[in-house]
């Protein structure tokens, strides 16, 4: 873990295991941290905020671009570690995410020094008012496994960028993709104390960063329980949530078909399912439900390659823990038990190192009352329902407790339109799968949702970690 910008053990001298769940191997061990470790690494935040705050926000853009760099230095390990650590495919995604990590780092920088202020009139004609925004001092960032390294940089690098002290919590699953990033960041030189990493059991050194009265925001992105947890325990504090979806995607009966079958392959197969926005609910027009199913049967059996992780042929690793992989058993099998027809896969793989691959699936006859239609299952599942019409898909998606991200497919780009208009989602793809996101583009759940309070993405997480300051000036 890193604390006041130095490498440190737990007070507690406790170490965890970190094994990959491409090969089962341990592959490393990783610090395990204690509240008390997160209060040091929040007292070592807020000893080092106000001067990292008084600082130029080129100077802090500058600091933001000597972490791009080096992680562009070190491309090949960080995408290796992703892909033995998390499990994604070395060649169809871990090198993606790494470049995406470039990204969010620069943007920051950029934006930091795009971060503006007002000079509004006053009602003295003799004062003058500056209203401009500031850091909110040490912000708590919480982190999952599934994108161990562009989630937290969409976080972490706005919060640095606007002036604030990041104490971090990455997901225990991925500690040693944290370990490797938070490395980036050490050796890029920032002061000490201004970037902190706590690693070990959520619970415990997330609760304490979410509750600690040392921070003054907390960035949370995960699951709708924890997310709900975190809400709690930070009451008071400014809280930017990204939480779980149940991303339904609408084929209608005048869409592409075939390109629509396609898009599927990425909306729900993209690292193995494992994405809030992955299409977790498709609802197909009657009319096309069938050439859909059998578009999509044969675009899984042509172009999904679950494997070695770090072949180049693979398209699909395994899943990245043993929880996730019992909750896809337990929604496909009480879909099969209520009447669901299976297509393709349906069950765990066998012939691998670890049991935590499973198989591309599809399902067909899926209803509400389905657990894998009602909830977020996070896995490499395609769970398909017939629709008759265009209220009737609006009115499942919108029924739903979710309201992250919808996907609709259909020539008709007015009706495209209208529905995207109506559906409670705080993103909509038109004609494109729903794994589809642009990193500068504001992304979060609809007002109301289970799926989150507040934007990522873009300048929204530099104005969500600072706040409005007034400032009157009488001339004399």
């Amino acid at each position: 873990m890193v604390i006041g910008g130095a490498w440190a053990e737990s007070e507690s001298g406790a170490r965890f295991e970190a094994r990959s769940p491409a090969t089962g191997d341990v592959i490393g061990t990783v610090a395990e941290g204690t509240r008390e470790d997160a209060g040091r690494a929040i007292a070592a935040a807020n000893a080092a905020r106000r001067d990292w705050a008084a600082r130029s926000a080129f100077e802090r853009a500058a600091a933001l671009e000597r972490v791009a760099d080096v992680i562009e230095q070190r491309r090949d390990e960080l995408a290796r570690t992703l892909t033995l650590d998390q499990g994604k495919p070395l060649h169809g995604e871990a090198y993606g995410e790494v470049e995406e990590l470039v990204v969010y780092w620069r943007m920051a920088a950029a934006d930091a020094t795009r971060l503006a202020g007002s000079m509004p009139p006053s009602v003295d004609a003799a004062k003058r008012i500056l209203a401009y925004r500031v850091p909110r001092g040490v912000v708590g960032i919480i982190t999952p496994w599934n994108w161990p390294y562009t989630m937290p940089a969409e976080l972490i690098a706005p919060a640095l960028a606007a002036g604030n002290a990041v104490v971090w919590v990455p997901a225990q699953s991925t500690s040693v993709c944290a370990v490797k990033l938070a490395e980036c960041i050490v050796d890029a030189e920032l002061p000490a104390g201004v970037f902190s990493m706590v690693t070990g059991p959520g619970p415990v050194v997330g609760d304490e960063v979410a509750a600690n009265r040392g921070t003054q925001a907390i960035g949370f992105i995960g699951s709708i329980a924890a997310g709900l947890r975190v809400a709690e325990r930070a009451a008071g504090k400014m809280t930017l949530l990204e939480l779980g979806g149940n991303g339904p995607m609408i084929v209608f009966e005048d869409a592409d078909v075939a390109a629509a079958a396609e898009a599927s392959l990425v909306a729900s197969f993209l690292c193995a399912g494992q994405s809030c926005t992955a299409g977790e609910r498709f609802l197909v027009h009657e009319a096309v439900h069938d050439e859909f199913v059998e578009a999509l049967r044969a675009a899984v059996e042509r172009s999904v390659r679950l494997g070695d992780p770090f072949s180049e042929e693979t398209t699909m690793g395994p899943l990245n823990n043993e929880p996730t992989a019992e909750k896809t058993d337990r929604h496909v099998a009480d879909a099969l038990e209520r009447g669901a027809q299976l297509v393709v896969g349906g069950a765990r793989a066998d012939g691998f190192p670890t049991d935590l691959y499973w198989q591309p699936t599809v399902l067909t006859d899926v209803t509400d009352e389905m657990e894998v239609a009602r909830e977020e299952t996070f896995g490499p599942v395609v769970p398909i329902t017939r629709i008759s019409s265009d209220d009737e898909a609006l009115q499942i998606a919108n029924t739903s407790d979710y309201g992250l991200l919808t996907a609709v497919w259909t020539r008709d780009l007015a009706r495209g339109l209208r529905f995207a208009e109506a559906v409670d989602a705080g993103w909509v793809n038109v004609n494109e799968s729903t794994n589809y996101w642009e990193s500068h583009l504001p992304f979060g759940g609809r007002a109301g949702s289970g799926s989150g309070v507040g934007r990522v993405g873009g300048s929204q997480v530099l104005e969500a970690f600072t706040e409005p300051k007034t400032v009157v000036v009488t001339l004399g």
